[in-house]
């Protein structure tokens, strides 16, 4: 999975990549595109892992990509900044709530909503323009060819522009699930799922876990493929550098029930409908991210490629039952451990055994 954050300049952008991946950017460094891995923090695999004790312990990743501040006027502009994002499974828009009159907002006062605006609107501009040149090139293209394939896309983007003319989203918008298949190579920026993360003050620590109405953002309520997080980035860079006690009670101390980096996951796998298995044993315990509804035979293809083709069966058990048991021999004694075929759709917290032809 990957996510490119992007926004205004001096919202914070590279401070919460920083936080996100545990790699610093120093003071005065070079703006340039970053690419860094999260690991997924996941309470379940960490118990399992006590329990198996293996030889490795392998969580789950995200890839954050952050790229150069945007700007007023970008999206009517061949900016390399937009190709960039074009790549990721979703966008994550960081958008500046908090004040320092040392740093001043580029558009000259701290109003999130007008930012999420203007940023939307962009991301509608570059869309239109590819839709468009798209579009030209089948004119060009189908009295030439007379390709029924070329009609049909040239209809579709013709439904594509009509969407962002009028100011929706392609991920908002009504189309069937093979013109969503069709659209995927154009790698629209608002066909993508986004994700708002809103850099409050250190001062306002209360917002945190607000509904987006309370954070001035009331636009986004019931948006389809949108999620909002409130955080301090400021504050999580200070935790950041706290012993895991010390963190704990600092984040207690300001009434913050979790890590950002823990909500930002969360929702990017709820907006992205992604779930996680394992696998355990004694060399090592492994959290696999697969899209929900997948079945057995591909997640097993996502341990190996051999599993999903020799794919038998699949042992199954869900992760507490396990922790239960004690053992995967201690499950499959009192019958716990179920077979499932081909077609098992795999559900979030599964512990999987693959059994394949070799």
């Amino acid at each position: 999975m990957e996510i490119a954050l992007c926004g205004l300049g001096r919202a914070g952008k590279t401070t919460l990549w920083s936080i996100l991946t545990g790699r610093e950017v120093p003071p005065g460094a070079k703006p340039e595109t970053r690419r860094g891995v999260a690991r997924v923090p996941d309470p379940r695999l960490d118990r399992l892992t006590a329990l198996f004790e293996p030889k490795k312990h392998t969580p789950a990743t995200v890839t954050y990509v952050d790229v150069l501040a945007l700007e007023r006027g970008t999206g009517r502009t061949d900016n390399p900044v937009l190709a960039e994002l074009r790549p990721a499974d979703a966008l994550m828009l960081v958008l500046r709530a908090f004040d320092d009159p040392a740093d001043p907002h580029p558009e000259g006062s701290i109003d999130p909503a007008r930012d999420l605006e203007l940023m939307e609107t962009e991301f509608l501009l570059a869309d239109l323009a590819v839709a468009q040149r798209r579009i030209e090139r089948l004119d060009a293209l189908i009295p030439k060819t007379n390709r029924p394939e070329d009609r049909a896309e040239r209809e579709l983007m013709h439904k594509v522009v009509a969407s962002l003319e009028s100011e929706q989203p392609l991920r908002e918008a009504e189309f069937t699930a093979d013109e969503r298949k069709a659209l995927r190579g154009f790698a629209f920026l608002t066909a993508k799922p986004l994700l708002v993360a809103v850099n409050l003050g250190e001062d306002d620590t209360t917002k945190i876990g607000a509904p987006p109405a309370e954070l001035g953002l009331g636009a986004l309520e019931g948006r389809s493929q949108v999620d909002v997080v409130a955080l301090s980035a400021r504050i999580e860079e200070e935790i950041a550098a706290l012993s895991p006690e010390d963190a704990e009670a600092f984040r207690r101390e300001l009434g913050i029930a979790e890590p950002a980096l823990d909500r930002l996951i969360r929702a990017s796998y709820r907006l992205l409908g992604l779930i996680s298995f394992f696998t355990v044993g004694k060399d090592e315990c492994r959290a696999w991210t697969i899209r929900e509804g997948t079945d057995a035979r591909t997640a097993a293809g996502t341990i190996h490629t051999d599993l999903e083709r020799g794919f038998i069966r699949a042992e199954v058990i869900e992760w507490d039952r396990l922790l239960e048991a004690g053992s995967l021999a201690a499950a499959r004694e009192r019958g716990w451990l179920r077979l499932e075929g081909r077609d098992y759709v795999v559900r979030d917290g599964d512990v999987l055994h693959v059994r394949h032809a070799s």
